[in-house]
């Protein structure tokens, strides 16, 4: 049987682990930060609809430019942005490989700032772009002078902030985006995959795209929507950077059925964000328990909570698991990640974390 390292593999993807997370058959599973909230009824019918209406004319190619699903997400997002402005793809991990296709590459390097989502270096290798690792506080936060000075002395061709940030959870105060616009020589990207999760009072990133034509935000519909198996992400941005992502976009890369059924989602919106409001009882329910029991929590505005396990978090995550109880090691020494699902899934974690 040939091994992989029998193949002429790029030498910059040897030795590299695949991203994921343990997909285990547990009781109850808060390590992907999904919605926990199935699909409602309402939503299902409208969406088996749209899929229906398309099966006729599955002989012939979709919307190669996904014009009506752009526009109902810009009706969606709001601030004054129209279909010129939004582009979808396969889910925010597409987009951001578009970005860093037709803005990254060979000679080019990419800045976030970790702890951060695991996935933007990941996408960085794969387009042969060089990746900076910056640094957050002690805290895990980010300030605008910190911030500034690190894009200062690396001057890298596109900048990823997350916010709110995975795993940490915690939302960015607008001025460390502007301090990044203000100093940046390229592209900055702000990954907001957890948005509809934050805290009252959380401006968007969205609200300083007016007159920065090298700011990206990025969005999903996996998290608030609950269509991560739908699998659909979209930017947010001046139209010259919509132009320039459909350089490097397969022909055709979103299907008909996937613009079907994410179209129907945004139409039913209504039906299905009303989830967000229970998950985050549910995220500060976990916050303020475990800091009453002593643990140090990260502020959260996403729909996950990072919590010190004052330990090995390795054995913990295992012991959690022999409980049915499946939360996320994400390689931070001494913290582990869970996702705030229903009342009973919050119930069952906290309880196995009691009893350890």
């Amino acid at each position: 049987m040939t091994h992989l390292d029998d193949l002429p593999l790029r030498a910059d993807l040897r030795g590299l682990t695949p991203y994921g997370a343990p997909q285990l058959d547990v009781p109850v599973r808060l390590n992907t930060n999904e919605n926990s909230y199935p699909v409602p009824d309402d939503v299902v019918e409208a969406i088996g609809k749209a899929l229906q209406d398309e099966l006729r004319d599955l002989n012939r190619y979709p919307d190669r430019d996904a014009v009506a699903l752009r526009s109902d997400l810009a009706a969606y997002l709001g601030h004054g942005l129209t279909g010129a402005n939004v582009w979808a793809a396969n889910g925010s991990n597409e987009i951001q490989q578009q970005l860093l296709q037709a803005f990254g590459g060979p000679g080019r390097t990419a800045l976030g700032f970790t702890p951060a989502y695991s996935m933007h270096p990941l996408l960085a290798v794969g387009t042969g772009t060089a990746w900076v690792d910056g640094h957050r506080g002690a805290d895990f936060t980010l300030t605008a002078a910190d911030v500034a000075a690190q894009v200062r002395a690396h001057a890298p061709d596109l900048v990823f902030l997350c916010s709110p940030n995975n795993p940490t959870g915690t939302a960015l105060p607008p001025d460390v985006v502007t301090a990044v616009l203000d100093v940046a020589p390229g592209m900055v990207v702000v990954d907001e995959a957890y948005a509809e999760f934050a805290r009252p009072g959380t401006p968007s990133a969205l609200t300083v795209l007016p007159g920065h034509p090298r700011l990206v935000v990025t969005r999903t519909m996996s998290k608030a929507f609950g269509f991560a198996g739908g699998r659909l992400g979209y930017l947010a941005a001046d139209p010259a950077v919509v132009d320039a992502v459909q350089l490097v976009r397969l022909p055709y890369h979103l299907s008909a059925l996937t613009q079907a059924a994410a179209r129907a989602a945004v139409a039913h919106r209504d039906s299905l964000l009303v989830t967000v409001e229970a998950i985050k009882r549910q995220r500060d329910r976990i916050v303020d328990t475990l800091r009453a029991r002593g643990l140090t929590v990260a502020d959260s505005d996403a729909n996950f909570v990072l919590f010190e396990v004052g330990g090995d978090q390795k054995a913990v995550w295992r012991a959690l698991l022999d409980r049915g109880v499946l939360v996320r090691d994400v390689g931070l020494p001494g913290w582990l990640r869970v996702t705030a699902g229903t009342p009973a899934e919050t119930d069952a974690f906290l309880a196995a974390l009691e009893d350890l």
